[in-house]
């Protein structure tokens, strides 16, 4: 084989190894989203739309560090507001991992209308624990918010979003998390 399709074949490799990495690298932006350099910069999930923090979405705080995914670095949980101009506020709980890039934001988890976050907590192993105060639900959206909540999440970095942890049901395993 001459010295001239030694190279034409080299080059076709080259190019094709260009072409992997660059759509492998579009197919892993579509699939983690809008990267951002601080974890409030980043996008989320509410509803199936894509938000960022600003007007309508606002951070409310209770921040938790701590490593979702297993890869070695802090990831932050923590709550953000959403008021679309009528008289409720919904609170929502989301989590931006930090990634080597940067912040990923996954999919935001309702907590409440009008409810009364009191704290974010590391549970046991990977879990969540986001404690707030809810009304009953025979009482008005005037009354405040006095009955003690705790819901245990687990994050699931495939997804990109949160699962409840249902306590004290029959059948549990003690399987560790």
């Amino acid at each position: 084989m001459n010295a001239q399709k030694l190279l034409i074949i080299f080059s076709a490799l080259v190019l094709l190894a260009a072409a992997f990495f660059a759509f492998n690298d579009y197919i892993y932006e579509q699939k983690q989203g809008y990267v951002a350099a601080d974890y409030k910069d980043a996008e989320f999930i509410i509803e199936g739309e894509r938000v960022r923090l600003g007007n309508e979405t606002k951070y409310f705080g209770n921040e938790l560090k701590t490593d979702l995914d297993n890869d070695g670095r802090d990831d932050v949980v923590f709550l953000i507001t959403q008021n679309k101009g009528g008289s409720g506020t919904f609170y929502y709980v989301v989590a931006a991992l930090n990634t080597e890039r940067g912040y990923v934001g996954g999919q935001a988890l309702f907590l409440g209308d009008r409810i009364a976050p009191q704290t974010t907590e590391k549970g046991k192993g990977k879990i969540v624990v986001v404690n707030y105060a809810d009304r009953a639900p025979t009482d008005p959206f005037t009354t405040p918010p006095t009955i003690g909540k705790s819901i245990w999440l687990l994050f699931d970095s495939q997804s990109m979003q949160f699962g409840e942890v249902v306590q004290n049901f029959e059948g549990e395993s003690n399987i560790p998390l």
